[in-house]
């Protein structure tokens, strides 16, 4: 913000009324012009993010992997057996990135992109970076509903029908966040214009097309059938719906997915 600046400017007005040579000095007082506060949008990449919250609303804090291996504990200095470290960046190329649940000098809590769904451990902060990013997402799944909401508050930023798993591949319910996002070029395929990459994994399908039965939010070249339970664990959005969405959510941003 800037400060306001005053500067004197002597006016010496002679006034002769009756007595010839009595001045007064005035000082003119400056005004500060109104000065706009930036604009800036969250970007859907997982490099960069501007936080367009308010200061008693900070967003939530995420981790970006900086070191080609992330070190995975299961308490500062203890190795994750199980799981060890990932890759930078996956095996789809993207980067490694991780929800902070909880902040120490040397190591932080993170929620991890893997199987099983919920996976907790800890990192070495200096294999990382940490951002912030300013929305969450719900998911509803019997409502048939995602909304956008700006930090922990009530404000709903966006709010669409979706379509959800079927009973026989039903869509994972839990606590994940956004791990990559991908823009597609459109030709009427079936996963829309944008795929939004969550740290969930379908507990019906090991893997699906190749991949590892991971989900996402993603567009279609079906939207007749949005709102209803035809999908094979992923949450599809009408192709505006999750052009916006992928706007709103970069990298790191908190998904839960309800009943």
């Amino acid at each position: 913000m800037h400060r306001p600046r005053f500067r004197t400017l002597p006016v010496i007005a002679a006034v002769l009324i009756l007595l010839v040579g009595a001045a007064i000095a005035f000082t003119d007082r400056g005004e500060r012009a109104p000065v706009a506060a930036p604009v800036t949008r969250p970007r859907t990449t997982s490099t960069t993010t501007t936080s367009t919250t308010k200061p008693d609303d900070p967003g939530f804090l995420v981790a970006d992997a900086v070191s080609t291996l992330v070190d995975l504990y299961r308490e500062p200095g203890v190795v994750l057996d199980e799981k060890p470290w990932m890759a930078n960046p996956t095996h789809e190329g993207l980067p490694v990135v991780f929800e902070v649940l909880e902040e120490q000098p040397e190591y932080l809590k993170v929620r991890v992109s893997s199987r099983p769904n919920g996976l907790v451990a800890w990192v070495k902060r200096n294999q990382v970076t940490t951002r912030t990013v300013p929305n969450r997402v719900l998911v509803e799944v019997g409502a048939r509903r995602v909304t956008v909401y700006k930090g922990e508050t009530s404000e709903i930023l966006l709010q669409e029908t979706a379509a959800v798993g079927t009973d026989r591949t039903p869509t994972p319910l839990g606590h994940f966040f956004v791990d990559g996002i991908v823009e597609l070029a459109y030709k009427g395929g079936s996963y829309g214009t944008h795929q939004v990459s969550v740290s969930g994994f379908s507990d019906a399908l090991q893997s699906f097309q190749g991949g590892n039965g991971q989900i996402a939010l993603h567009g279609t070249n079906r939207p007749e059938l949005l709102g209803q339970p035809v999908s094979n664990g992923c949450v599809r959005l009408s192709n505006d719906a999750i052009g916006r969405l992928a706007w709103l959510a970069p990298t790191g941003t908190p998904v839960e997915i309800v009943a």
